[in-house]
């Protein structure tokens, strides 16, 4: 275990989603943060089969590029009755023949894919987000958080907040979706608060407390 001894780190993502979360994440600890997406890093191929692997590859990579400790994130949607899909291709399910990304597109993608397996009960529905954090040192060295929360794939998207599948995530407990919570009630963790709810908050809660002096 390695204590981050500097509040100046890059966030290894473009993903502006991620980053505007992460951002929200770090603010209160008093970090100057500039995003991989922001100092135009060349994106690394994410060619890991593990969100560890993919996790380390970005960090490592912006790390290296900046000479600076670097936070990244890989995450993503794994749907039990999909064998555990798409899990580490979460991303790759929304992209389109030019590169871009449509998530309308993916979240049409899951559900057919549901419906062609015969899982239309919310008992067949069941599913959790994974994310996986890892800080990154210039030298090579990583430690790595993961954080998961427990749900079930709507019957149809819900909800303009959040990115990604956020409209069809319904998180066990709860009656809205992740596209319906306000980003305080989706991500919003504070040292002292025992719990917290996305998958990127309760990873970022055990990097505060592996890493962090708070």
């Amino acid at each position: 275990m390695r204590k981050l001894d500097t509040k100046t780190i890059v966030v290894a993502s473009h993903n502006s989603g991620k980053i505007a979360e992460i951002a929200d994440l770090i603010g209160p600890f008093g970090f100057s943060a500039r995003s991989a997406r922001e100092l135009n890093f060349a994106e690394p191929e994410e060619t890991g089969t593990t969100f560890e692997q993919n996790a380390a590859i970005k960090a490592l990579a912006s790390a290296h590029a900046s000479g600076l400790p670097s936070l990244s994130d890989d995450s993503g949607l794994v749907i039990d009755a999909l064998d555990g899909a798409p899990g580490v291709y979460t991303a790759n399910w929304a992209e389109n023949a030019d590169g871009s990304r449509d998530f309308a597109m993916a979240m049409a993608k899951v559900e057919q894919a549901l419906a062609d397996k015969g899982a239309m009960a919310p008992s067949q529905r069941r599913a959790r987000f994974v994310s996986v954090l890892c800080l990154a040192w210039p030298d090579g060295h990583t430690e790595m958080f993961r954080g998961e929360v427990e749900g079930a794939i709507a019957a149809a998207p819900r909800g303009t907040s959040g990115f990604g599948y956020d409209p069809i995530f319904q998180p066990e407990g709860h009656e809205r979706t992740f596209g319906e919570m306000t980003a305080e009630e989706k991500h919003g963790w504070r040292p002292g608060q025992q719990q917290a709810l996305s998958h990127r908050a309760r990873a970022f809660k055990l990097f505060v407390e592996t890493c962090l002096d708070a």
